[in-house]
């Protein structure tokens, strides 16, 4: 009897450990099938959010089911004093979720908080010398994203990216593109794809594009994207994702090829959130 037991309850493990997803979002949707946005929070990403703006009603809806998920289940804490109020949890999430708007919870399963700091702030930093000494110093930053499940934000930079939304800088986008990098187990510039064909088309696209930008800006030529892309495979991602979102007319017209991949990778096109 007691075997028959034991057996059960591994068989019930088993089952349970391979489709934990599924049996996630089955209790996520019971918890949250009540839950919405208020008057006051669209009322706020009305105003601050030009995409909120212009989305088609079904986007939207998405967009707003994904924010209440993502309120519950990450925390936004402030540092340095700075209290966060739920509008600037609001715009941080709904910029956070923008970019997984056709996938399926749990959104960014690695992220359990974000740190909110008033304005840049100072982080230590290591760095070895040619002789392999190790140095120690302080640097200047707007924002972080740790493998750890923690990104850290500048709420000024944060605001920035909001006031000028068709610059190519948004703060909040350009962190959360780390994290999707980063679900990889690498930081490398190539998030989970959805095919292996997928893979062998963003190698050699992402690769030429990447390679196109150094040279742009070694050279001082022409370029849609932010020359910090250029710094590394993985910030060139994280920067690509701010220009695909902000700047996509430009990127298409650029690089049309990299602005496809990117649209099969997010599973939108931006350009239909902007009145031209």
């Amino acid at each position: 009897m007691i075997n028959i037991f034991l057996m059960l309850a591994l068989v019930v493990f088993v089952v349970i450990y391979w489709r934990w997803h599924d049996v996630m979002r089955q209790y996520w949707q019971h918890k949250y099938a009540e839950q919405n946005l208020s008057e006051q929070d669209k009322q706020i990403l009305l105003k601050y959010m030009p995409i909120y703006l212009n989305m088609t009603d079904k986007d939207r809806e998405k967009l707003e089911s994904h924010i209440v998920w993502f309120l519950g289940e990450k925390r936004v804490l402030g540092r340095d004093g700075l209290k966060v109020n739920r509008a600037m949890a609001l715009l941080i999430a709904a910029d956070a979720c923008l970019l997984v708007l056709n996938s399926q919870w749990p959104l960014y399963p690695n992220v359990k908080e974000v740190l909110l700091y008033p304005s840049s702030y100072y982080a230590p930093q290591q760095s070895r010398d040619a002789a392999g000494l190790v140095n120690y110093h302080t640097s200047v930053r707007q924002g972080e994203s740790w493998p750890g499940g923690t990104l850290v934000l500048s709420w000024d930079n944060v605001i920035e990216g909001h006031r000028l939304p068709e610059d190519g800088h948004n703060l909040v986008f350009h962190e959360f593109a780390h994290q999707l990098d980063q679900q990889t187990g690498q930081t490398n510039g190539t998030p989970q794809l959805h095919s292996r064909d997928m893979y062998q088309q963003w190698g050699k696209v992402f690769t030429r594009a990447y390679s196109n930008l150094k040279s742009h800006v070694a050279y001082g030529m022409h370029h849609v994207m932010h020359s910090y892309g250029a710094t590394n495979e993985a910030e060139f991602f994280a920067v690509l994702t701010e220009t695909f979102i902000e700047k996509p007319f430009e990127l298409k017209q650029y690089d049309p090829e990299l602005f496809t991949l990117l649209t099969d990778y997010y599973q939108f096109d931006p350009r239909n959130w902007y009145r031209r």
